[in-house]
């Protein structure tokens, strides 16, 4: 475990990634950050830098040209990590399921620790799973 990981265990910091789909959900994620649900009150912080990052927020469903950035990015982050898969489509595929270029959600390319089923998803569900999340993050760190 990383110094920098473990000094943040109160304020995690976010690495979005979008996979593709309509970005409804991008929407929703973009809302979380701003004044009215302020998800930094938490001390949450939405960065770009999967080295620096111990939540992974997927939207979109994983495909043949994104599924290799995606466990590249999964990769690059520090241990120990979370995956939280935001919205049907990067839970199940939802609308891209049968698509012959869609793989389906994101646990087929990396593992999962939660799921926000919705299309698009609530910030309010958003921000529920990240807290969820930080409670997966304190049993890993035992």
């Amino acid at each position: 475990m990383s110094i920098l990981t473990k000094s943040r265990i109160k304020s995690p910091w976010l690495l979005h990634y979008d996979c593709g789909g309509c970005n409804g959900c991008d929407i929703e994620v973009l809302a979380a950050l701003t004044p009215i649900y302020d998800i930094e009150r938490f001390g949450i912080v939405n960065i770009g830098n999967p080295k620096h990052a111990d939540v992974l927020l997927v939207t979109g469903p994983v495909n043949h040209r994104n599924k290799r950035v995606l466990r590249n990015l999964y990769e690059q982050m520090p241990e120990p990590k979370l995956v939280i898969a935001v919205g049907t489509c990067a839970c199940t595929g939802g609308i891209f399921y049968n698509c012959p270029n869609t793989l389906g959600g994101i646990d087929k390319i990396i593992p999962v620790d939660v799921y926000i089923p919705g299309c698009a998803v609530r910030p309010e569900a958003i921000i529920d799973a990240v807290v969820i999340a930080l409670g997966k993050l304190k049993e890993y760190k035992g």
